[in-house]
């Protein structure tokens, strides 16, 4: 089980003659008595690195709750749900690792990274995502004429999920699954059933994973259960991605040139097999799906809570794009505050709510050595709150991503959901844009308000950070 420690409130100072994250020399090596395992962590005068007296402390010295105390916080009081919490109160998870030449994430879930293919994916055409926003809007009117009051959709996720299935996957597939149709086609539900089943257990997972080894063959339910949704998700993405493959074949076989998106490229470069075709587009649809139906939720409701937010994004879009103009990627710079709004969603509710990553070398950070090969969680749900990188934090302020002046985008590393860098989400342009132009279209076209049904809505982590309980709205025709 991943040991817990507790989290440096001053967060990362400075240790002596030594910047914040200066690497300890190479030929350096750690005593044994500084490992992660050392029985003293966390006892007053415990070992300092290499017993030097004014040195950096070693990692075990770090104080933090001790074996007990982390099987009742996740087992007896249900941590796992709450690990976004848990992060606000005074620990940090932090588990040994091993490390290779180049950066690398730890292998605890899926997703791709922008280094999988060197640069962003081919295939995010905003005039695809439109065509799928246009049957969702469709399909608000449906749900509204469906409601007592002609105006309330319930469980607004549900709505958001199959929307964000039927965008990834036309860009992902190159075709459309049915997801917004009245009647589902079957193998699109079976999908989705396989993908609610793997959320469903993923918790039951997580707990038989922290389990010692040596206890795992006396719950092999979960793990089945887990790799059997597993299957389901891969058989649904290969028939799609031989189906498309079929095409494009034909169409080379009638000396016609195949011209497509993400998928048409993977195959006419042959950088990767048609099983590592298999495996990243099924991850890629898997990791798209609820990570933006989450945050769409999200952004609605908090819209929904601050009609005068709504408001002023509502006059940005209308003075600089209009009520009606549908919008193209080369639109969104000229609405700042609906980048705005989706940042501060996300720092608010990160789909995440931590990033981890495998240091290469030793590291002295606040004044503790890091050894190389150790797992750092960059807890950005506890830093997102911390009214020293946000003044104000828990508010809902949109406006505080906008830089004075000229309204240009502002930067700030409390905040980084997608991740950062080379390893940073592969699927980030993706589901901005799917994010950024619904939203454009939504309060184009309605006004967003909640339902008596919602009262305050907490957030719990299930894999992800996500509505405790259904979200209610109700969309309001605007005159």
């Amino acid at each position: 089980m991943a040991l817990l420690a507790r989290i440096l409130k001053a967060r990362l100072r400075p240790a002596p003659e030594r910047g914040p994250w200066q690497p300890r020399p190479t030929d350096a090596r750690l005593p044994a008595r500084a490992r992660a395992e050392d029985k003293g962590a966390g006892r007053s005068g415990a070992p300092r690195a290499g017993g030097r007296a004014g040195g950096p402390r070693s990692l075990a010295a770090m104080p933090g709750p001790r074996t007990l105390a982390n099987l009742v916080e996740f087992f007896w009081k249900d941590g796992f749900s709450r690990i976004h919490e848990i992060q606000t109160e005074t620990w940090w998870l932090r588990c040994s690792g091993q490390r290779g030449p180049h950066p690398r994430e730890p292998t605890w879930g899926p997703g791709r990274s922008t280094e999988t293919y060197g640069a962003d994916p081919p295939g995010s055409s905003p005039r695809e995502i439109n065509q799928v926003i246009a049957d969702l809007i469709k399909r608000i009117y449906f749900l509204k004429s469906q409601a007592e009051d002609g105006e309330t959709v319930t469980n607004i996720n549900d709505l958001f999920f199959k929307y964000s299935m039927e965008g990834v996957a036309t860009i992902l597939y190159e075709r459309r699954l049915g997801c917004l149709e009245n009647s589902v086609p079957q193998a699109t539900m079976d999908y989705i059933e396989a993908l609610g089943l793997m959320f469903c257990t993923f918790k039951t997972s997580m707990y038989a994973g922290a389990i010692p080894r040596w206890l795992r063959p006396l719950i092999p339910k979960p793990w089945r259960e887990f790799c059997r949704s597993w299957d389901g998700l891969f058989k649904f993405s290969q028939i799609h991605v031989d189906n498309k493959l079929r095409d494009i074949q034909c169409q080379m076989d009638r000396g016609e040139r195949a011209r497509g998106g993400l998928l048409t490229y993977l195959f006419l470069s042959q950088e990767l097999t048609r099983e590592e075709i298999y495996a990243n587009l099924t991850e890629m649809l898997l990791a798209g799906v609820d990570t933006t139906s989450f945050t769409l939720s999200w952004a609605v409701y908090l819209l929904a809570r601050h009609p005068e937010v709504q408001q002023t994004v509502y006059r940005e879009i209308v003075r600089n794009l209009g009520e009606r103009h549908v919008p193209t990627a080369a639109d969104v710079p000229k609405v700042p505050l609906v980048r705005a709004l989706l940042k501060e969603t996300l720092r608010l509710f990160p789909v995440l709510p931590g990033n981890g990553r495998v240091t290469q070398e030793d590291l002295i950070v606040g004044g503790y050595l890091i050894p190389r090969g150790t797992q750092l969680a960059l807890c950005h749900y506890a830093t997102s709150y911390e009214d020293e990188n946000f003044p104000r934090a828990k508010e809902f302020r949109p406006e505080r991503w906008l830089r004075p002046g000229n309204l240009r985008r502002v930067d700030n590393f409390g905040s980084i959901p997608f991740g950062y860098g080379a390893r940073s989400c592969i699927g980030r342009r993706i589901a901005e844009l799917e994010i950024h132009l619904l939203v454009i279209q939504l309060l184009q076209r309605f006004e967003i308000k909640i339902s008596p049904w919602t009262k305050t809505v907490h957030a719990k982590t299930h894999g992800l950070l996500m509505p405790e309980e259904p979200i209610h709205v109700r969309f309001v025709n605007r005159k």
